[in-house]
């Protein structure tokens, strides 16, 4: 599949394939923060998972500055800011000792963080047709997940000779990421009309159906990013080392590295709107089956499953977003549509930290399962309006509907 697209697609769009790459192999720290709070911080259960909600809370404004600078200052300087400061605030997290400074310091890796994601996908789209989208964000989704499947097996070893490392590889890789988007890519924001720019906030509030989506990809990270707080916590519960955690949750790279390149053609023929809602199901599903397991290898299965959802969302999730977004708008639409994933990355941590330490793990994960259902339902019900708007906008800008 890889030969097959890179005829058609841009230099600049490898360049980002290869800064997320290097960008995720070092991803060490965030699945396990909530480790390294508890056991090398002594801090308790309840306070680690909101110091890692407060890595939420600053990808919450991380997406919606990234969105604005990606459209005033451009795409190229938001991802270079974002990198470079990543890097600064990881230091400062791992050498971190008071609260103050833990607190703050987790606020600037979120804010710092996910300051390129907007960026990012505006650059694909402006880069790219629509036809051409839906595989190029698939193959973002793959180096990513690449990445992340050695990061997360190789972080688990470090872990057990120290967490300090953790967060010096983890900064330095993101300055490699930015050296990446300094030498390889080049601005690709559209130039502005004459006249003042429109203000985001008046058109976004008479766009109920983005406003909908938004909602929903809410839900979705309020249940994805229990696999990153609630989820080695209940592996622990049940007598699992660290070790095992980060062997567990490496399949959910292995898994994307392995299917995702088989099915990207096909996923990109599918309905993106009937396939959002039923992956966002799997996902709950595959969580849900945390009320049933206590082996690693039953938590192996869990995350397979919910991985395979994973993957139909992530294939789609990206266009379907860009196809929304009206192109003076791109930017700011697509950090407003992140923004989702950092209230999940605020509401899942403290929720499910919280539900596993007073209801327990079975009523957690059923939970879970539960929201994968009413997403189902409420993605489905959406469809219609999807498909006419991006129909509608495909026509506005000169293409075929």
């Amino acid at each position: 599949m890889v030969s097959s697209v890179a005829a058609r697609l841009p230099r600049a769009f490898w360049a980002l394939w290869v800064c997320q790459l290097v960008n995720r192999l070092g991803s060490f720290v965030q699945p396990f923060l909530v480790l390294y709070l508890t056991q090398d911080r002594h801090l308790s259960i309840g306070t680690a998972g909101a110091v890692a909600a407060a890595v939420g809370a600053g990808s919450v404004v991380s997406q919606l500055v990234g969105g604005w600078l990606s459209d005033r200052v451009g795409r190229r300087r938001t991802m270079l800011i974002g990198f470079f400061g990543t890097a600064a605030a990881l230091v400062l997290l791992g050498s971190a000792r008071s609260m103050e400074t833990i607190w703050a310091a987790a606020f600037a890796v979120g804010l710092m963080g996910d300051l390129f994601r907007p960026a990012v996908q505006a650059t694909v789209a402006d880069l790219l047709q629509p036809s051409e989208r839906v595989r190029a964000f698939g193959l973002l989704f793959w180096a990513i997940n690449l990445g992340f499947s050695v990061s997360t097996v190789s972080a688990g070893v470090l872990a057990s000779v120290g967490y300090g490392l953790l967060f010096w590889l983890n900064a330095g890789t993101s300055v490699v990421a930015a050296l990446v988007i300094w030498s390889m890519v080049p601005e690709t924001r559209p130039v502005a009309s004459e006249g003042p720019a429109r203000p985001l906030l008046p058109v976004v509030l008479r766009d109920i159906t983005f406003l909908l989506v938004v909602l929903l990809q809410i839900g979705y990270a309020t249940i994805y990013f229990q696999g990153y707080s609630t989820l080695p916590l209940a592996m622990a519960g049940d007598g699992l080392p660290s070790s095992t955690y980060g062997l567990v949750i490496a399949l959910n790279g292995v898994v994307i590295v392995v299917v995702q390149p088989f099915v990207g053609r096909y996923l990109a023929k599918v309905d993106r709107s009937k396939l959002l809602a039923v992956s966002m199901l799997v996902v709950g599903l595959g969580f849900g089956l945390g009320a049933v397991v206590h082996s690693w290898w039953g938590y192996g299965v869990s995350v397979v499953v919910w991985t395979i959802g994973e993957i139909g969302f992530a294939a789609v999730v990206g266009a379907v977003l860009a196809d929304l977004a009206p192109v003076d708008l791109r930017g700011r639409y697509l950090g407003l549509a992140g923004m989702a994933f950092g209230v999940g990355a605020v509401i899942g941590p403290v929720l499910g930290t919280n539900a596993l330490q007073h209801l327990g793990a079975t009523m957690t994960w059923l939970m879970c399962a539960l929201l994968g259902v009413v997403l189902l339902a409420g993605q489905l019900a959406l469809s219609p309006a999807l498909r006419a708007r991006a129909a509608a906008n495909a026509v506005e800008v000169g293409l075929p509907a």
